[in-house]
C-alpha cells in the first residue's frame, strides 16, 4: 500500500510546494479535477451548474474557486477534494429543503417581485428589484411581443432574475362551450 501510496504523490506532486509543480503534474491535477466535477454534476443535480438562481450561481464560484486551489497546488489535493464534495453536498441539501419548504426556499433562492399588472406598473417592484420601463420592454420583446405596456396582462421579476411577462390577448381564443352556428 505504501508503494502505491508514493506512486500517487509523485504522479500528483502532493508533497510538492505550489510552486514546484510540472506541467505535467499540473494538468494531471486539472484532469482529475474535471473528472471529480462531472461526477459531482452527476451527483448534484442538473441545476449544479445551471445558475437557476443566486444560490447556484454562488455555488458555480465557490466551487470552482476551491476546486482551481487543488489544481495549481495553493492547498493540499485530497482535503480540497473533500471540500469539493462538500459544497455539493450542502448545495445538494439546501435545495431539497428548499424543495420541501416553502419558506426557506424564500430565503434561500429569493421570492418572485410583481412588475406590472394589467397594464399597470407595479412601482414599488419595479423599485425593489431595480427595473426600469426599458427593462420591462426589452423583456416584452424577447418574449416576441410589441413593448407596449397596455398588452401587458402581467410582469414578474423571478427567482433567477429573469423577467416573465404575459401578455392580453388580442382576441379571446379559448374555446367556448357552445356548438358552433349550424346552417
Amino acid at each position: 500500500m505504501g508503494e502505491i501510496w508514493e506512486r500517487i504523490d509523485w504522479l500528483l506532486g502532493l508533497s510538492l510546494e505550489a510552486n514546484k509543480l510540472d506541467v505535467g503534474r499540473t494538468s494531471l491535477r486539472a484532469f482529475i479535477i474535471f473528472l471529480l466535477a462531472v461526477l459531482l454534476i452527476r451527483i448534484g443535480d442538473k441545476r449544479f451548474m445551471g445558475k437557476h438562481t443566486a444560490l447556484d450561481v454562488m455555488l458555480g464560484i465557490v466551487y470552482g474557486s476551491v476546486a482551481s486551489r487543488a489544481i495549481n497546488g495553493s492547498a493540499q489535493f485530497f482535503p480540497t477534494v473533500a471540500a469539493c464534495l462538500v459544497v455539493v453536498v450542502v448545495h445538494w441539501t439546501f435545495a431539497a429543503i428548499a424543495f420541501r419548504s416553502h419558506f426557506f426556499g424564500d430565503i434561500l433562492k429569493g421570492s418572485v417581485t410583481k412588475l406590472a399588472k394589467d397594464g399597470s406598473l407595479n412601482e414599488e417592484g419595479m423599485l425593489h428589484g431595480h427595473i426600469t420601463i426599458h427593462d420591462l420592454e426589452e423583456a416584452m420583446r424577447q418574449h416576441g411581443h410589441e413593448a407596449r405596456l397596455e398588452d401587458l396582462e402581467a410582469a414578474y421579476l423571478e427567482r433567477n432574475g429573469s423577467i416573465s411577462v404575459i401578455t392580453k390577448d388580442k382576441e379571446d381564443k379559448r374555446p367556448s362551450n357552445r356548438p358552433p352556428d349550424s346552417e
